[in-house]
């Protein structure tokens, strides 16, 4: 059963088929303010006129005044020309050309070198190079691009360091040449000749060899002390025997001690 609203469709009642007077609340009257008639008046007073839709009459354009070629281009004054009395007047002449019975005058200096600036010779542009695909210029004694060092003053010299090297060189081998000197003199040296020093530069590379190959077979983890140890040893004994074969290969003539 449908269910309907008690406000749109009331109960079924004998009274309510008796019409009712109708009861109309009386609204309470709307709020003017005081000073409306103020704000009204000041409006009116401050509205510019034709503000916002524009001028009531506009004038008509004619027919014949159509839009022309050139007609919106400014326009020059037209030129006039003047009476040749005020022409003369208004023009400023030059100094007509000294004639030949005109003395120059005297007595005037100057400090301008006339004999420099008619000698002078005219600069050279200096060159440039593009080094850009826009053109960028930079000048080409700055570029790196010309060899600027064959001009030093001390180009094709043996530098200091160099120098310095080869007389450290050359003290070490005449030190090492007196003291085998002295030890020859006395007795307790030993010449080796050419032979004996290839046999024995020859077992020193050969014992290198030996020590490095067992280095490569170590093992990579070193986590005991036997073979932190022996590794130490291995390093020691290859070092000591690099810079034996160095001595060996430095010097042609070498000097053992006598047994």
């Amino acid at each position: 059963m449908l269910r309907r609203d008690s406000a749109l469709y009331p109960r079924e009642s004998v009274y309510n088929l008796i019409p009712k007077e109708e009861v109309h609340p009386e609204k309470p009257p709307r709020y003017m303010s005081k000073y409306r008639q103020a704000v009204i008046l000041e409006r009116k007073s401050a509205k510019d006129a034709m503000r916002t839709m524009g001028p009531a009459k506009v004038e008509v354009p004619s027919p014949d005044k159509y839009l022309k070629k050139h007609s919106k281009e400014p326009k020059l004054p037209e030129k006039t020309q003047c009476p040749k009395e005020v022409r003369d007047t208004c023009t400023v002449k030059k100094p007509a050309v000294p004639a030949k019975t005109d003395h120059p005058p005297m007595g005037i200096h100057t400090k301008r070198d006339f004999i420099k600036t008619t000698t002078m010779v005219p600069r050279k542009p200096q060159p440039i190079c593009v080094d850009t695909s826009k053109g960028h210029k930079q000048l080409l004694e700055n570029s790196g691009l010309v060899p600027k060092y064959i001009k030093k003053k001390h180009y094709g010299e043996v530098p200091e360091y160099l120098q310095q090297r080869n007389d450290e060189e050359r003290r070490a081998q005449e030190q090492y040449d007196n003291f085998v000197k002295e030890q020859r003199e006395q007795g307790a040296m030993k010449h080796l000749s050419d032979e004996e020093r290839r046999a024995v530069l020859e077992g020193l590379k050969k014992n290198w060899d030996q020590l490095h190959r067992e280095y490569q077979g170590l093992s990579l983890v070193t986590d005991m002390m036997s073979k932190k140890a022996h590794k130490e040893r291995l390093e020691a004994a290859m070092k000591q025997l690099e810079s034996d074969i160095s001595l060996f290969e430095r010097y042609k003539t070498i000097y053992i001690p006598n047994k």
